[in-house]
C-alpha cells in the first residue's frame, strides 16, 4: 500500500528545520535527514526549547521566588533569567544556603501534605524525593527505573537492621499517561503500581523506600511535583528525545538531574558543570553499534537484572499474565537498551544516595544548578526564533503603566453603586501580579481611558 512520508512532506512545504535541542538538531542532519541536509544546508538551524520562569518558579514555588527576588533586589530574574547567575556567589554563605533548604522543604511538605490528602499515603520529608514524571514511552524508560526500584527493594529486604540504618530513606514517584492503543506502556504503569502495593505495604520497610503512581497527571499537579524533587529522571536512551522540558523546569527549582546524554541534557551539563549532575548510560553516536551487539547476543546481562526479572516471573510483586509481556519487551529485543546501561544506571543511583548524605555538597549543587539554568527561558527561545526564523522585528507594548490603584477602585465603586465596600476592588483583578502594573492591551477601550486618567502624569506612555 501507499503511504506518504509525512516528515517529508513537512521540509518540503517549510523554510526551517529545528530539531529543538542542539544533540537532536545535529542528528537531524546526520542520520533522519541527511539528504534534505544536502540539498538545502541553510534549512537547518537549532533553536533550543525553554520554558517560563513566570510560571514554572514564579507561580509554582513562591517560597524559592521569595528568596531569589530578596536576593537579587528584585523581580527583574523573571524578565531576563540569566540574572540567575548572580546566586553562585552565595554558595557558600549558610544563611542563604539554609533558606535554601528551607525552602527545599517547604515544597516537600506541600507535596506530602497532598500525597496523605489524595491518596492516603504517608511519606517523611526526610526521604529523597525522586520524581519521574512524563507521558509513558519505553523510550523514556520508565521501565529501567522501575526495575531499579524492584533491585532497591530486593537489597533492603536482604540488610539487616544495621545496614538499613544507613540507608538513605527515599520516595520514588512516577507520573504520566499512555496513549490509548500503547499496550506496552500501559503495562509499565501496571507494573509501577504493583511494585507500589507490594512496597508500601511492607512493615519491614517503614519510610526507607515508597513508591507511588500519581493518577491523573497534569500540568497543576506538576506545578506541585517539581519544586518538591531532590532528583529527576531523565533516563531516555540517547538520540531518542527531541529536547524535553520538564527537565528544565526540575532543575530551575534546584532539583537535581539524573539522566542521560540525550535532548537538552547535553545543554544543561554545559551550562551548570558535569559536577553538578548525574549522567551515565550510552552516547547516542554509540546507540546503533551497542543495538547490533544485542542482536548479536553480544551483551553480558547484569545478575542484579537477572535476579530482577526472576522476581517478576516469580509473582513477588503480584501474578498478572501480562508480565511476561513486558519482560519480553526488552528481554528478546532490547532496542532501548534497557540492559546495556542497567549497570551504570545503578553506579549514578548508589552514587545520588552517597551525595545525598552530604548535605551541604547538596545544598551547593543545587543552588549551581538553578543559577546556571538563565539559558533556558522561553523569552530566549522566542527571541531566537523571532530573530534567526521569523525574521521578526520587536514590537513595544503599548503598556504596563503605573495607576493609583485606591483612586481607581473608589472610581468603580462610584460607577457601580451595588458594590458595597466591604467588597472592594481586588488589585489582582487589574494588575499584574508581578510588577504592580496594568497593561494597556488587556482593557477594553473604555477601561484603557479610565486607566489612563489615573496614570501619574509623568508617565512615559502619555
Amino acid at each position: 500500500s501507499k503511504k506518504v512520508r509525512m516528515a517529508y512532506l513537512a521540509i518540503v512545504g517549510s523554510h526551517h528545520i529545528n530539531g529543538v535541542a542542539a544533540l537532536h538538531s545535529e542528528l537531524l542532519k546526520t542520520s533522519v535527514f541527511p539528504d534534505f541536509y544536502r540539498i538545502n544546508r541553510d534549512m537547518f538551524t537549532n533553536v533550543t526549547n525553554g520554558v517560563t520562569p513566570r510560571r514554572w518558579i514564579s507561580q509554582a514555588n513562591p517560597s524559592l521566588t521569595k528568596l531569589i527576588t530578596d536576593t537579587l533586589g528584585g523581580t527583574v530574574w523573571l524578565r531576563d533569567l540569566s540574572q540567575l547567575s548572580e546566586l553562585k556567589v552565595n554558595v557558600n554563605d549558610e544563611e542563604f544556603c539554609y533558606k535554601w533548604r528551607q525552602s527545599k522543604n517547604a515544597n516537600k511538605e506541600r507535596l506530602q501534605e497532598w500525597l496523605f490528602n489524595k491518596m492516603g499515603i504517608r511519606v517523611s520529608t526526610n526521604a529523597l524525593f525522586d520524581i519521574q514524571i512524563k507521558r509513558i514511552h519505553e523510550y523514556k524508560r520508565q521501565l529501567l527505573n522501575i526495575l531499579s526500584v524492584i533491585w532497591r527493594y530486593r537489597l533492603l529486604k536482604g540488610m539487616t537492621d544495621d545496614e538499613r540504618s544507613d540507608v538513605v530513606p527515599r520516595v520514588v514517584i512516577f507520573g504520566g499517561k499512555a496513549a490509548p492503543g500503547y499496550h506496552i506502556a500501559k503495562l509499565v504503569i501496571k507494573l509501577i503500581n504493583c511494585v507500589a502495593k507490594k512496597v508500601n505495604d511492607d512493615p519491614d520497610l517503614d519510610d526507607l523506600l515508597k513508591v507511588i503512581f500519581v493518577p491523573n497527571y497534569n500540568v497543576s499537579l506538576a506545578e506541585m511535583l517539581i519544586p518538591a524533587s531532590d532528583i529527576s529522571q531523565h533516563i531516555s536512551t540517547a538520540g531518542t528525545e527531541a529536547s524535553g522540558t520538564s527537565n528544565m523546569k526540575f532543575v530551575m527549582n534546584g532539583g537535581l538531574l539524573l539522566g542521560t546524554l540525550d535532548g537538552a541534557n547535553v545543554e544543561i551539563m554545559e551550562e551548570i558543570g558535569k559536577e553538578n549532575l548525574f549522567i551515565f548510560g550510552t552516547l547516542a553516536e554509540e546507540v546503533e553499534n551497542q543495538r547490533r551487539r544485542v542482536r548479536d547476543g553480544g551483551i553480558q546481562w547484569d545478575r542484579r537484572l537477572l535476579e530482577v526479572i526472576q522476581m517478576l516471573r516469580d509473582g513477588v510483586f503480584g501474578v498478572f499474565p501480562e508480565v511476561h509481556q513486558l519482560i519480553d519487551s526488552f528481554v528478546h529485543s532490547d532496542h532501548y537498551l534497557l540492559a546495556v546501561d542497567w549497570p551504570s544506571y545503578l553506579d549514578a543511583q548508589a552514587l545520588v544516595d552517597k551525595t545525598y548524605k552530604d548535605e551541604g555538597k547538596w545544598t551547593r549543587m543545587s543552588i549551581l544548578s538553578a543559577a546556571g539554568m538563565g539559558k533556558f527561558s522561553s523569552d530566549r527561545s522566542i527571541k531566537e526564533y523571532a530573530e534567526n526564523i521569523w525574521g521578526l522585528e520587536p514590537c513595544a507594548r503599548p503598556g504596563p503603566i503605573a495607576v493609583d490603584t485606591y483612586a481607581l477602585g473608589e472610581q468603580i465603586m462610584r460607577n457601580n453603586p451595588s458594590v458595597g465596600r466591604s467588597n472592594s476592588l481586588s488589585p489582582l483583578d487589574i494588575m499584574s501580579p508581578l510588577s504592580g502594573d496594568i497593561a494597556l492591551e488587556r482593557l477594553s477601550p473604555r477601561d484603557r481611558q479610565t486607566v489612563v486618567s489615573y496614570s501619574p502624569a509623568s508617565s512615559p506612555f502619555f
